[in-house]
């Protein structure tokens, strides 16, 4: 298959499940409630070292705010629903209740739940108070520029990460362009995030190392500089490998990011467009690239 004379491998990308909760921060603007979501979301790159993956999914419009300011939309992933539990405990606790002016509440409507805002009223101090809004458990914490509001639980659902493609450029400015490109078109699919710095990681990972103790290790295959000490699987012409990983809600949204991201990257300067897999023995979902495209896209 190619799309803009870029090659599409025939292949899949492996991913497998994780847990996911949905957060709905605002605040008396949109510049601090981006705020608190950005700090939210801070090392949270890669489960390997960060304990969850995260990302912004979006601005939420005041009208679809719970209280009816501006509002942002956060994805937290987790590879368990225990870890879910310290996960928004921390997070909200050190990064979200200690944002000026912000409040924090339940985006995703699941009989799952996990208790935060029911462990975090012991700020309080005992002066925290509750109300029912809408069927909705509330609680209202003292602060020093007022009141934090956090709803008591936080829905949760199994949801799958580390979709993922790679793109195979002439040169780094053309590798990065077009994974730039890819992510600007990906931030309009809902459901998903991209973890890594701007949805974007060059320093791609493979399982093992020579190292005793160490897990994971630069993926050599895709490392140009040292393509010739290696089982280089990068084509001649290539010089710089973008990846971008994908975290969704559902298969439906990865496959979609995927579909959009892909050819979105097929820009001038990349070679060929491919996916991370460990031969279907990791994740139970495997995101073929020419399914996703479909004939129509391919030539």
């Amino acid at each position: 298959m190619h799309i803009n004379n870029v090659v599409i491998e025939d292949t899949f990308a492996e991913a497998f499940e994780m847990w996911a909760s949905q957060l709905i921060i605002t605040a008396v603007n949109e510049t601090w409630a981006m705020t608190a979501a950005q700090v939210a979301t801070g090392f949270s790159t890669s489960i390997i070292a960060c304990g969850c993956e995260a990302g912004i999914g979006g601005v939420l419009p005041r009208e679809q705010s719970p209280d009816g300011r501006p509002g942002v939309l956060v994805l937290f992933f987790t590879m368990s629903d225990k870890d879910m539990e310290k996960v928004l405990l921390k997070r909200i606790g050190q990064c979200i209740m200690t944002s000026p002016t912000s409040a924090c509440y339940n985006g995703l409507q699941n009989d799952m739940k996990v208790k935060v805002g029911g462990k975090l009223r012991f700020f309080g101090d005992g002066y925290q108070s509750s109300k029912l809004l809408e069927g909705r458990r509330l609680w209202r914490i003292p602060v020093m520029d007022g009141e934090f509001v956090i709803e008591e639980s936080f829905g949760m659902q199994k949801a799958v990460g580390g979709g993922n493609f790679l793109i195979l450029a002439e040169s780094q400015r053309a590798s990065l362009a077009a994974a730039e490109a890819a992510v600007n078109a990906m931030r309009a699919v809902a459901g998903i995030i991209m973890p890594f710095p701007g949805g974007i990681v060059r320093s791609g990972s493979k399982i093992g190392s020579r190292y005793k103790g160490l897990g994971v290790s630069t993926n050599t295959a895709y490392c140009p500089t040292i393509r010739r000490q290696v089982d280089s699987a990068l084509p001649d012409g290539v010089n710089s490998v973008m990846e971008i990983v994908i975290d969704g809600l559902n298969e439906e949204a990865v496959r979609e990011a995927t579909r959009v991201g892909v050819l979105a990257a097929c820009h001038t300067g990349v070679v060929r467009i491919t996916a991370g897999n460990y031969g279907g023995k990791l994740g139970r979902y495997h995101f073929y690239l020419h399914d996703i495209l479909g004939p129509s896209q391919g030539q």
